[in-house]
């Protein structure tokens, strides 16, 4: 009789994945991509742009990315097979870039392609894309412009940097290897519409409006935002959500301190320094500011509990690590702060304790998917 295996049979998939996680460089970029333009809640997009919240992805959707990653230049030799003229690559062997929004905004096409049976003469913007099945089926009834409408501003962005006015969009079925492909014409009204909105989110100094109030609304269920849009959560400690920072529309990407009256670099954007103080909008949920100088002393009062604190005896990141916002304010921990030093960080019980999010009172996300958005 043979010996029965008692040891878990997952541990090297667990191994495999968590190689993706080491080795994943999963820190925010620096720039607003066009393949994010066409996301329907322009408070996402600022949230995402000012770094609000590091975006952590599972060894599994990493594993997912290099997948779909992985189509792009089969795709390219299937064109080229048939007959079909690809750039895909620029003189220094990079990706064609795209930048707008005085560089703050930017993306890289896939490629371009001439000599399509479909239209052989006219050169067209590539791009990629794979797909689970329900999702493909989407694409084959809807079309790109009602199913992935990110999609279409992608492209419709990149024909509009590039000059271009024919666009082609091929997405593969992971699970048949079926080929859907569209073509698809600029709209130089959507374009211009779509530099707007990027200029309205790079120059915003205060959140976006979000798409809709209502914590249970679908696209805010899976939005790694939700707990400041409809919550409590304090933002990522950084120079993109300090009220020094500003983001310059002349240069390229360039990010300014009125603090240290000086430019900053991404390395340094991202570290911050002891002078950061959060953006006021940021912390409304619970915070209110009473009081400001220029010596970056500031006094709120905690709208939950109507308790006061301050900065900078509550440093920015204390604000942020603290779980329960009603504890800012609170004259036992504040008792405790000035009697023994006493911080607030991630592994403290004022951290760990659980936040006093809205939708948890709520009914459950199913239910709600049928909600009109308000």
């Amino acid at each position: 009789m043979a010996a029965v295996l008692k040891k878990s049979q997952h541990d090297t998939v667990r191994k495999i994945f968590r190689i993706y996680e080491e080795k994943a460089d999963q820190a925010p970029r620096p720039h607003l991509g066009a393949s994010e333009l066409g996301h329907s809640c322009e408070r996402h997009l600022w949230l995402s742009f000012r770094w609000a919240k590091k975006p952590e992805f599972s060894g599994k959707i990493l594993r997912l990315f290099e997948s779909g990653n992985r189509e792009e230049p089969r795709l390219i030799e299937n064109l080229r097979a048939i007959g079909v003229e690809v750039w895909d690559r620029d003189e220094n062997g990079q990706q064609f870039q795209y930048k707008f929004a005085g560089g703050h905004g930017g993306g890289s096409m896939d490629g371009v392609a001439l000599g399509l049976p479909e239209a052989p003469k006219t050169p067209h913007v590539l791009e990629f894309k794979t797909a689970n099945q329900k999702s493909f089926d989407s694409m084959v009834k809807d079309g790109v412009k009602k199913s992935k409408p990110q999609h279409w501003t992608q492209m419709n962005s990149y024909m509009g940097l590039a000059g271009l006015d024919r666009a082609f969009y091929m997405m593969v079925n992971k699970n048949t290897d079926e080929i859907h492909c569209e073509r698809l014409e600029f709209d130089l009204d959507k374009f211009n519409a779509d530099m707007q909105k990027a200029g309205r989110v790079v120059t915003a100094t205060e959140p976006l409006s979000k798409v809709s109030e209502d914590p249970a609304w679908f696209e805010c269920g899976w939005c790694r935002h939700k707990g400041m849009c409809h919550g409590t959560e304090a933002p990522a400690v950084n120079c993109r959500t300090c009220i020094h920072s500003t983001a310059e529309l002349d240069g390229d990407g360039r990010w300014s301190c009125a603090w240290h009256k000086r430019d900053l670099s991404v390395a340094e954007q991202r570290a911050g320094c002891e002078h950061h103080r959060h953006m006021p909008r940021m912390l409304e949920r619970f915070a209110q500011v009473v009081d400001a100088d220029m010596d970056g002393n500031i006094s709120y009062t905690n709208t939950i509990n109507g308790g006061a604190f301050s900065q900078p005896a509550y440093t920015s990141q204390e604000i942020t690590d603290c779980g329960p916002k009603q504890m800012l304010g609170d004259e036992f921990v504040a008792a405790i702060k000035e009697e023994f030093g006493a911080s607030i960080v991630p592994s403290s019980p004022f951290a760990d304790m659980k936040d006093d999010l809205p939708w948890e009172e709520k009914a459950p996300v199913k239910k709600a998917w049928s909600r009109k958005k308000k």
